[in-house]
């Protein structure tokens, strides 16, 4: 019952943020799959309360089926967006398309709250980040973005950087048009 009431608590903190960042189609799709089998019953499984039962699960069989499968079908998560670089024939970062680093952003101040309950502060999203080293994964434009985003609300709280992000959303579907 843990695992179901944390995924219900954070997807409802995470459409409450997307609906601040101006994309509420988002947050009413976001992680939907956490719902399907592969994800679910690993997930109560590995439940802890405490963070992500994904972590447990990697610590036990060495990676976590459930991430796997969250990961390809979810394009807030920046891992989705690796793809082959035709001129190097490698796998390389791609840069996220902004509706989906908006996503990120919302989901990411989302699990910092539910995880972090009562001790939660502005700065912990910014800190996970730089401790768990994104950035070196991720397309350098897409990690700047993220980065300043997770700075204005560690500085200047949940009003300024929503507002931000509502803004540079707004902009990027405004030049879009205009192409």
């Amino acid at each position: 019952m843990g695992h179901f009431t944390t995924v219900n608590r954070h997807r409802l903190q995470v459409m409450k943020n997307c609906f601040r960042a101006g994309i509420p189609i988002r947050g009413l799709l976001h992680d939907l799959s956490k719902y399907s089998p592969t994800e679910f019953i690993a997930g109560a499984r590995h439940y802890q309360g405490t963070r992500s039962p994904n972590e447990r699960e990697r610590e036990i069989y060495g990676y976590s089926r459930a991430w796997l499968h969250h990961k390809g079908r979810n394009r807030h998560h920046f891992e989705y967006w690796r793809d082959v670089n035709p001129a190097t024939g490698t796998y390389e970062p791609v840069k996220m398309p902004i509706i989906f680093l908006a996503e990120m952003f919302c989901d990411r101040v989302a699990a910092s709250k539910i995880y972090n309950g009562a001790s939660y502060g502005d700065g912990d999203a910014l800190e996970y980040f730089r401790k768990k080293k994104a950035r070196d994964e991720m397309h350098p434009e897409t990690a700047e973005k993220l980065e300043e985003w997770l700075v204005l609300l560690a500085e200047k709280g949940e009003k300024t950087a929503f507002s931000a992000v509502k803004k540079d959303v707004k902009n990027a579907r405004l030049s879009s048009r205009g192409k």
